[in-house]
């Protein structure tokens, strides 16, 4: 479904996505409104959906949309994903499964189409309307045992949807866990800073993007840029950000496997890592390494993702100890330190 005001952006998106026969336009709307009545009669897999319209607008019924979606995927192809940031920020941590900038009228190119189809594709059917079943069903892997030890250092992975799953995992972590927290979120720069106070209100702590050379504070989150990985290394006084430019494996900037390194390297026993839902293997390699010196790695169940690629990819090569939803990846989380009573 294409909910968007413009004749002209429906009628584009529509030929693009239907020159791929993977895809079939389902409904066309031109307000939020129109949207949810359409959706009340009809199936989708996913809502491609306009910020800016009129009457309540894409934002504000956003909520609702999803509701009424049944399971679908909603992606936001607005303008504003890229010149309102707050409002994109606020959209993905309202549920929205991904975001694309819409180009200006006329300018939609052979290189946008390219974008949107792959997104699509990766977004995949709708979920969340049949039975939910074990994420391992049909995966070989066995889960590994959980280390025992308290930690001393929790960092977590996230991709596409996973602005809504920090949000769900950090509303059920006690606000205070007594060790420092690393989070490398695929975001452009431009998102960053809204992206780090969107966060920390809605975890009830400090949140900001990481700098070179600074300090882990126990419960203070750390952000990876947008245009670097977010690592650790020892130093005099503890250990401190280290920030690392250039091409990851993944190919991910910022990627999750050099956070997950270093902090095996730095915290061994004592980092757990968490993969939250994302599209592609970024974070196996990472988890590997902190497996390797005895950390544990946790990753996202299937019915809860968005896209279950990330967590998938850790849980097939074998190093995922327990593979659960966001709130229940807090308590055990939660448990690793001593206070397992979410708040």
């Amino acid at each position: 479904m294409i909910v968007d005001d413009s004749m002209v952006a429906r009628a584009v998106l529509s030929r693009m996505i239907e020159s791929d026969p993977a895809f079939e336009i389902a409904a066309v709307a031109a307000t939020a409104e129109d949207a949810i009545d359409a959706l009340r009669a009809i199936r989708v897999d996913i809502v491609l959906l306009d910020l800016e319209m009129p009457g309540a607008g894409g934002l504000k019924s956003l909520p609702g949309i999803i509701r009424a979606a049944a399971g679908a995927k909603v992606m936001i192809v607005s303008s504003l994903a890229e010149e309102g940031a707050e409002q994109t920020v606020a959209a993905l941590a309202l549920g929205a499964a991904d975001t694309l900038p819409k180009p200006g009228t006329g300018r939609f190119n052979g290189r946008f189409s390219e974008v949107l189809l792959g997104k699509l594709r990766a977004l995949g059917f709708a979920g969340g309307v049949t039975v939910a079943v074990p994420a391992s069903i049909g995966i070989t892997a066995p889960l590994r045992a959980m280390p025992s030890d308290p930690i001393d250092l929790l960092a977590i992975g996230a991709s596409t949807g996973g602005i809504h799953a920090l949000g769900a995992l950090f509303q059920a972590l006690p606000r205070r866990i007594g060790v420092p927290i690393l989070v490398t979120q695929h975001l452009p720069v431009a998102f960053m800073n809204v992206f780090a106070r969107q966060l920390g209100a809605a975890a009830g702590r400090e949140a900001i993007v990481a700098e070179d050379g600074m300090a882990l504070v126990r419960d203070r989150i750390l952000l990876a840029p947008g245009d670097a990985h977010l690592t650790v290394e020892a130093s005099r006084d503890g250990p401190v950000v280290h920030l690392v430019e250039g091409r990851s494996a993944s190919g991910c900037m910022p990627s999750v496997d050099p956070m997950f390194a270093s902090a095996a390297t730095v915290f061994g026993r004592g980092a757990l890592g968490v993969v939250l839902t994302g599209m592609g293997r970024d974070g196996v390699d990472g988890a590997a390494r902190l497996v390797a010196c005895g950390g544990g790695v946790i990753t996202q169940d299937e019915a809860s993702c968005a896209v279950w690629g990330m967590p998938r990819a850790v849980l097939e090569a074998g190093l995922a100890c327990a593979v659960l939803p966001p709130d229940k990846i807090a308590r055990r989380i939660a448990g690793r330190t001593g206070d397992s009573a979410c708040k």
